[in-house]
């Protein structure tokens, strides 16, 4: 099965717009989670940080000579205690009143053994604080919190508390850790979104689903209007098109009618032109000139035939209209067993089944099948067979005789309008151009080939049929 363009199909496009959608959001969701989850992690790091060096502060005290003093035993945490234990404390002067300088490393805890802390010399406002990354005893990574504290004008001091970054290599680790189940989230986020993407176009487009099955009931003969009701978007298309239906039948029928009055008001002069032809030939005197309009009469009576059956033909395939093969076919051989009593010709049929219906009007079924009815009828030596075949949506009618048949290269010629290959046999040489005509605008063919079985002509006429199954119950069929 070929898939269709997305240009082609708004299933592809709506689709395709959606997944891109979709992704695009997904991934900038994705980038924001991953970003909040690890600021938030690396901010629970620092505020951790900031709680101890809160507890820091709170045993930090100086004595009479302006000293500092924290009380290590009351730290109850054992990293402070261990050396190199990753967790660590400092007390540096700021720019004491002795020296010009800072003076690292004042206090410290256990833990820094006999290293200090680094940090940055920066200037702090009282209570403030501030983060770094620090190098660390042991070839550590520190993270550094630091917090300046004035005594009195002449002391002031930074409090630092610093942690190994192996606690952020953590924190990294869990941030790794919750962005693949992030990403594994998404990705079933995006499916369950394009499933429900996916049934979103199936209920939207549903209505036009309808509409087709509705324009495929118009085409196949079951219906001459697009019946329901449709969405607001769908609705006024709807409605035009019937209105174009009505409009089109409308002037289908004026077209006839017109025809048929014009048709009618000739036919009558020319019956009256004939019958003074008649007479005036069976004189002397005028009968060249009987003659002359005679002929004249008879060309111009086919000329109202071939008009008045392509102004039919030009009418023909509109849609809403179905008819059953078989009553047609029984009308018709009866009809033609009548007319060639005398000659004892045999038609040999079978009725087809009920479903075979041709898409288009009774009328032009029997223009068709009637002349080529006839032509068989008429070179015939004494049978004339019938076949019928369905094909999915097409109508096969074969019509066989058992006549000397005619030659390849005329065939095409028999189709041109008006000609006769035998004028021995009565007949305009219309019927078979009207039968090409109308097979045509039907979207049809009329094929010749010899006759397998019975060696003569074979006509063979393909033409729409309607599809076994649709309901003919619907509103405006006009199966008949």
């Amino acid at each position: 099965m070929k898939l269709p363009l997305m240009r082609d199909s708004i299933r592809w496009r709506l689709a395709l717009a959606t997944a891109a959608t979709m992704c695009v959001a997904l991934f900038l969701t994705g980038l924001v989670l991953h970003k909040l989850f690890h600021d938030h992690v690396a901010r629970q790091l620092a505020q951790t940080l900031e709680i101890r060096l809160d507890q820091v502060t709170a045993e930090f005290e100086t004595d009479e000579d302006g000293m500092p003093r924290i009380e290590q035993d009351q730290l109850n945490d054992p990293l402070w205690q261990q050396p190199y234990s990753g967790l660590y404390w400092q007390v540096d002067r700021i720019q004491s009143a002795q020296q010009n300088a800072n003076e690292t490393g004042v206090l410290r805890s256990r833990s820094l053994w006999d290293a200090t802390l680094a940090i940055p010399p920066d200037a702090l406002a009282d209570g403030r604080t501030r983060r770094h990354e620090i190098p660390g005893p042991n070839q550590q990574t520190l993270m550094a919190l630091e917090r300046a504290v004035y005594t009195d004008e002449f002391n002031q001091w930074r409090l630092i508390v610093a942690a190994s970054m192996a606690n952020l290599e953590q924190v990294e680790q869990a941030v790794a850790e919750f962005s693949g189940l992030l990403v594994l989230s998404l990705g079933v986020m995006f499916v369950l979104f394009m499933l429900a993407a996916i049934l979103q176009i199936h209920v939207g487009l549903a209505p036009l689903r309808r509409l087709r099955a509705a324009l495929l009931r118009i085409r196949h003969g079951k219906a001459q209007q697009l019946p329901g009701r449709y969405p607001q978007e769908v609705q006024p298309l709807v409605d035009d098109f019937n209105q174009v239906l009505s409009r089109n039948a409308e002037i289908v029928s004026r077209s006839r009618y017109q025809t048929g009055n014009l048709a009618h008001a000739i036919k009558t002069p020319l019956a009256v032109l004939q019958q003074a032809g008649e007479l005036a030939l069976q004189a002397p005197e005028t009968e060249g000139l009987a003659q002359l309009l005679l002929e004249q009469v008879e060309i111009a009576g086919r000329q109202v035939n071939w008009h008045l059956a392509r102004s039919r033909a030009i009418a023909a395939g509109a849609p809403g209209h179905a008819t059953p093969i078989a009553p047609v076919l029984v009308s018709l051989t009866r009809a033609m067993s009548m007319v060639y009593a005398e000659r004892g010709i045999e038609i040999d049929w079978k009725p087809p089944a009920p479903t075979t219906i041709f898409a288009g009007e009774i009328e032009d079924l029997q223009e068709m099948l009637g002349n080529l009815l006839d032509n068989a009828c008429k070179w015939a030596r004494s049978k004339v067979v019938i076949e019928i075949a369905c094909q999915s949506t097409e109508l096969i009618i074969d019509i066989g005789d058992d006549g000397p048949g005619i030659l390849p290269e005329v065939m095409n010629a028999a189709l041109s309008r008006g000609v006769r290959l035998d004028e021995s046999i009565p007949g305009s040489g219309l019927g078979l151009s009207i039968v090409t005509e109308l097979a045509t605008l039907y979207r049809g063919r009329l094929l010749f080939s010899s006759s397998p079985n019975l060696g003569g002509l074979q006509a063979r006429l393909v033409l729409p049929s309607v599809p076994y199954g649709t309901d003919d119950s619907a509103n405006g069929s006009t199966v008949r």
